[in-house]
């Protein structure tokens, strides 16, 4: 058994590589000399693109508070009209990448839009409204679409702990207005802070919008750097100021969880909610339903719109081309994503029945102590690389796709040369670069880029299992192959075909990892979306925009059917 876990611990290490190789070449980068043109960027636009990201991510964070856990609040503890429909309708947004919303609202609200030519003609408006290309717009297009990030979490918090809170507090003669702001706020706030965390990592990531936009942050910066001045190690070491930010929001957010540990005052139950009456009801509904129109329906008429009238010119053979490439990066990425979850989690479940601790024996009781000793030694070594090795596996979603395209550029070329060199002394063959440039290279990242999400999701799959069936397995002479295969694996199908739709949407729907890995002449839907727009030609973009957001909302209806109507919208 040892040998097969160690097989097993071997595994999750070379699974972790996609993630540490290109974090590896981002932080090496720092202690790289300075070149001239780093030199010129740092004294010039630099400090512009940390403001610039730094200012974004504030607005995200605003709008994204105020609408995620203000509609939570709403939804789990008032009765207003439509109160159900909302309980899952405000996490639609999530179905919508922001650069699809971005495109939508630069048509609708441009100085000859359908929006400013209305209202010129009811003589409403003399003169034109705040551009939406800036950098307030670009926070209030990731703010309607990234705030379910933070209203998922919440409601989720208020629904489960609010009634009891309500219950201590009415006790206590508090007001209801008071239990919110003293109790149910600061005992939401872990959630909160994590759906946060979230979304401000999905801001600092975003290239679409601010690109589109024309606002210089530091995913902009990367991106020209690379590609209009062709300095790579400029631009990885902007991916490495990237980089620090995302890290910088990471401990923020682990501490704003400090220190936040509470037993529950009584069972968790649902909160006793206050009907609403006269006009607060429908003021509420009002306030419920301005995030869902403005993040999803507006947008998604404006394109619809634009692609029944005209539409991708391309609209036929070389269309299905794109849905073709895109489908079967998608495909492979899950397909590897959910494979290599669930190594993960098995390895972490042989590991947790091994240990010391879990009771399991580790060896016969009149054998030598100094043996016992030594292989308790080496489990818990193993123990701590398998973790090592899980927890770098996972850090992915924390990392710009940008940034783990640019990091794996340099170790990809170096390794490709170095398998083209052996080939040809070897075996006499030519062959050039065969990874750099490829399907492979893009796929490679998008697996580092979204492991966690399938992790995730197979995590709590694996956790309902319980540990009586390895016993009573492994009692019958069940290898860890034999056990996974005929017990887990049947038990966790269903976890983990979510897990890979998941990781599909998410592929189809990534922008900056995509146009910097992808091969020549391979277009996806998020490539040909974004190669329209930036030549203006937003109606023709819409076909695209559309199809991506369409599959989106697939696994979003998902996700509200398990968190809500099948909760009861409680």
């Amino acid at each position: 058994m040892p040998r097969a876990s160690s097989a097993w611990t071997l595994g999750a290490l070379a699974i972790a590589l996609p993630i540490a190789v290109p974090i590896a070449a981002i932080l090496l980068n720092f202690a790289a000399p300075e070149s001239a043109v780093w030199a010129h960027l740092r004294e010039t636009v630099l400090l512009e693109y940390l403001l610039n990201t730094v200012a974004l991510l504030m607005m995200v964070a605003i709008l994204a508070l105020f609408l995620g856990a203000g509609c939570a609040w709403l939804v789990a503890t008032k009765e207003f009209p439509g109160r159900r429909v909302f309980a899952w309708a405000l996490i639609l947004p999530f179905a919508a990448p922001a650069y699809v919303v971005a495109y939508a609202y630069a048509d609708l609200l441009a100085y000859a839009g359908p929006l400013q030519a209305w209202l010129r003609e009811l003589d409403l408006l003399r003169e034109g409204l705040p551009a939406i290309r800036s950098l307030p717009g670009a926070g209030l297009v990731l703010g309607f679409t990234l705030y379910p990030y933070v209203y998922l979490l919440a409601y989720v918090a208020f629904a489960d702990r609010a009634g009891a809170l309500a219950e201590a507090a009415r006790t206590l003669g508090a007001s209801p207005r008071r239990a919110f702001v003293s109790i149910a706020l600061p005992q939401a706030r872990p959630a909160i802070a994590g759906g946060l965390a979230l979304a401000l990592m999905e801001a600092a990531a975003d290239f679409g919008v601010v690109d589109f936009f024309g606002v210089p942050t530091l995913t902009n910066g990367i991106f020209r750097t690379w590609y209009a001045q062709g300095e790579h190690q400029a631009a990885m070491q902007l991916a490495g100021w990237l980089f620090l930010v995302v890290a910088a929001l990471v401990v923020l957010e682990q501490l704003a969880r400090r220190g936040l540990r509470a037993n529950p005052v009584s069972r968790n139950m649902p909160p006793p909610r206050t009907p609403l009456a006269g006009w607060r009801g429908p003021l509420a509904a009002l306030a419920c339903a301005v995030p869902i129109v403005l993040g999803l329906l507006l947008p998604a008429a404006t394109l619809l719109r634009h692609a029944l009238v005209s539409g991708d010119p391309s609209f036929g053979a070389t269309f299905i081309s794109y849905v073709a490439n895109s489908v079967a990066v998608a495909t492979i990425a899950a397909a590897l994503a959910g494979l290599c979850a669930l190594w993960l989690n098995y390895a972490l479940r042989l590991q947790a029945l091994r240990s010391p601790q879990s009771g399991a024996p580790l060896m016969r009781k009149d054998q030598p102590a100094s043996p016992r000793a030594a292989l308790t030694r080496f489990l818990t070594a193993q123990a701590r690389l398998l973790r090592l090795g899980v927890r770098t596996a996972t850090l992915g979603y924390a990392i710009p796709g940008m940034v783990l395209a640019v990091g794996l550029i340099g170790p990809l070329t170096a390794f490709d040369k170095q398998l083209a060199g052996w080939l040809e002394s070897i075996l006499g063959i030519r062959t050039g670069l065969l990874l750099t440039g490829s399907v492979a290279a893009l796929v490679f990242v998008y697996l580092a880029r979204f492991l966690t999400v399938a992790f995730n999701s197979l995590e709590g799959g694996m956790a309902r299992v319980h540990p009586n069936y390895d016993s009573a397995a492994r009692s019958l002479g069940s290898s860890p192959g034999g056990l996974l295969a005929r017990v887990h694996l049947p038990l966790l199908t269903p976890a983990l075909l979510t897990a890979m739709l998941l990781v599909f949407v998410d592929v189809i729907k990534e922008l900056p990892a995509t146009l910097i890995l992808r091969p020549f002449n391979f277009e996806t839907l998020a490539t040909r979306a974004y190669r329209l727009a930036s030549d203006e030609r937003l109606a023709e973009a819409s076909t695209a925009s559309l199809m991506i957001l369409a599959v989106g909302l697939v696994p979003t209806l998902a996700l509200g059917w398990r968190n809500f109507a099948a909760r009861g919208s409680r």
